[in-house]
């Protein structure tokens, strides 16, 4: 099959030809529909994340269909159409896993990271990992939500149920899923974007924004929660300063620069700041019934296998308007 390969940091993918890989016991063979381009990708070829198997097909936004199963794999059909996303596996053994922490488990599993992932046109996934979708989304605009989708809804729950003012905070694939949730659940949204960057401020008010500005800018009101997902520490600070009493800044990020010093008075009055680490399958199980519910829009671009190098780059210069897909 052919598949982009990563095989050593820093550098670019090649377009390669490898084995077909073989699904075992418990897990299916997906012939990839589609496959998101993931910011993490960037951190994974950037070496911000270190450990990854090489060489290593990335892709972890995976819509596909099953050509074959394990000799216990039962969970899903031949010819089942399924997402694969990145939590990939876990020992189901651990302190974390026993209590529903699985996304914690030091013994996980990730896809595109430390198992091969959907950047090829075939991929081998564990099926007890992998998510029924949404039959009204197409392969493309079903890709973002099996990470965009999942963890940008996680790091919207735990800013709390009470938030009335909400503002995101780098609004690429994520925040534009997010928001929509945010503003069907009533949620009034603030949306923060590179300082002079009219356009996608302009695409977030579409969606449904009460305001939009620099994220070097303090929001016309003071936030109940503030959702990060660009992986800048300073806007970890910026959003502290722009946050009212008892307010949470979460960081949706698996990567981040440093956090700047700040003054306690920031995080006093009971403000919280707090971080996102994978996703567990409850999560996705219930991201998956919302997003049957709610409308949301998947604002995609599509590219075609062997330009994921170009994907990638336009990703790195936010040249993407909401998600980078491949599409082999």
């Amino acid at each position: 099959m052919r598949a982009m390969l990563l095989r050593a940091a820093r550098t670019p993918l090649e377009t390669s030809e490898v084995d077909l890989p073989a699904p075992t016991e418990r897990q299916l063979l997906l012939q990839v529909r589609a496959c998101g381009v993931c910011r993490t990708d960037l951190h994974i070829v950037d070496a911000e994340l270190d450990r990854p198997k090489l060489p290593l097909v990335l892709g972890h936004e995976i819509v596909a269909t099953v050509v074959e199963r394990g000799a216990a794999a039962r969970q899903f059909e031949v010819g089942e159409r399924v997402g694969a996303p990145w939590l990939g596996w876990t020992d189901q053994t651990c302190r974390y896993c026993l209590r529903g922490q699985e996304n914690l488990c030091d013994a996980a599993l990730f896809t595109g990271y430390t198992l091969d992932g959907g950047y090829a046109e075939y991929v081998a996934a564990d099926e007890r990992y992998c998510l029924r979708l949404p039959a009204k989304y197409g392969d493309a605009e079903a890709a973002p939500l099996l990470c965009a989708g999942l963890i940008g809804y996680r790091t919207y729950r735990l800013g709390g149920e009470s938030a009335e003012r909400i503002g995101i905070y780098g609004f690429g694939a994520a925040a534009h899923i997010v928001a929509q949730v945010a503003v069907h659940d009533g949620r009034r949204v603030f949306a923060f974007t590179r300082p002079g960057d009219t356009a996608t401020q302009d695409f977030a008010r579409r969606l449904g924004a009460v305001w939009a500005g620099g994220s070097d800018a303090l929001p016309p009101e003071p936030l109940d929660a503030a959702l990060i997902f660009a992986p800048v520490g300073e806007l970890m600070v910026a959003a502290l300063r722009a946050t009212a009493k008892g307010g949470v800044v979460v960081s949706g990020g698996i990567h981040m620069s440093d956090i700047p010093a700040f003054a306690y008075r920031l995080l006093w009055e009971e403000r919280a700041m707090r971080s996102v680490a994978n996703l567990t399958r409850q999560d996705g199980m219930e991201f998956m019934a919302v997003a049957e519910r709610v409308p949301i829009h998947t604002s995609v671009e599509s590219f075609a296998l062997d330009e994921a190098n170009q994907a990638q780059e336009r990703l790195r210069h936010g040249q993407v308007r909401g998600a980078a897909v491949l599409i082999p």
